[in-house]
């Protein structure tokens, strides 16, 4: 809207616009900003406290990104540049949910992993795993009017990373999620259960204890395609008690 008005503004307590208030997690259950066994933390993490900013409109409306701009083949990672990808297919399934338990519709889920071998197709990962030339580990899909989420992938493998002595990151699934507004993207790792490499992985381990299973999701067999792909449910929860650990300084959740 261009050009002015003569109208006073509302007061703010008459305002039509009702602005969403979400639960706060305590502190004793919420990521640090910076982790000393994690040692990227010390040159990217904040040195002052984050600020929480009030919700406002642009926090509450949400993207329009058009139907035709996400395929049905976006959700498909096994199924690339001509062939079939190698590895353990699996369906990651689960859905996006708010501080309250209500389901995030049409919100865009983005996903990206290592291959089978744990290797990214990516010019900074050099380390001598195999390329899979069927693999980009890209993948994305729009939640539907219940939150649900589903995709088809493989089980990624474990990988070297220096970041201390015979250092090995667990095998994960990285999300980024776009919640009611592009100001609201999130990022955070899925693990999978029963994995060796927790105990030494500073990553997983900032998390609090009471928040680390959050992160891991649960095999489904009930939800296992016969004779084709096993299958994990994983939900997430965008804010709240039951938030999901996040990767991002908004409410000092990052990992």
């Amino acid at each position: 809207m261009t050009g002015t008005t003569s109208r006073a503004p509302r007061p703010a307590a008459d305002s039509a616009l009702e602005l969403p208030r979400y639960l706060r997690e305590s502190d004793d259950r919420r990521t640090p900003v910076a982790y000393a066994g994690y040692r990227s933390t010390a040159l990217r993490a904040p040195l002052r406290t984050p600020v929480d900013l009030p919700q406002r409109l642009t926090e509450v409306t949400g993207p329009v990104l058009g139907e035709d701009r996400v395929t049905a083949a976006d959700a498909d990672l096994t199924l690339r540049m001509g062939g079939e990808a190698q590895g353990q297919r699996i369906n990651v399934f689960g859905r996006v949910l708010d501080s309250d338990g209500r389901p995030v519709p049409d919100t865009l889920v983005e996903v990206w992993q290592a291959n089978a071998a744990g290797r990214y197709r990516h010019v900074g990962d050099n380390w001598p795993a195999p390329l899979d030339p069927h693999f980009d580990g890209l993948g994305r899909v729009m939640t539907d009017s219940l939150g649900r989420y589903e995709f088809t992938t493989i089980q990624p493998g474990a990988y070297p990373w220096g970041n201390h002595h015979n250092a090995w990151r667990p095998a994960h699934i990285h999300f980024s999620l776009f919640g009611r507004a592009f100001t609201q993207r999130l990022v955070t790792q899925m693990y999978f259960p029963g994995d060796p490499l927790f105990w030494q992985d500073p990553i997983f381990n900032a998390i609090p204890p009471s928040a680390r299973h959050r992160a891991i999701a649960t095999f489904d067999l009930d939800r296992t395609q016969d004779n084709w792909a096993l299958a994990f449910h994983w939900d997430i929860v965008l804010r709240g008690t039951d938030q999901t650990p996040f990767e991002t300084d908004d409410d000092g959740d990052v990992a």
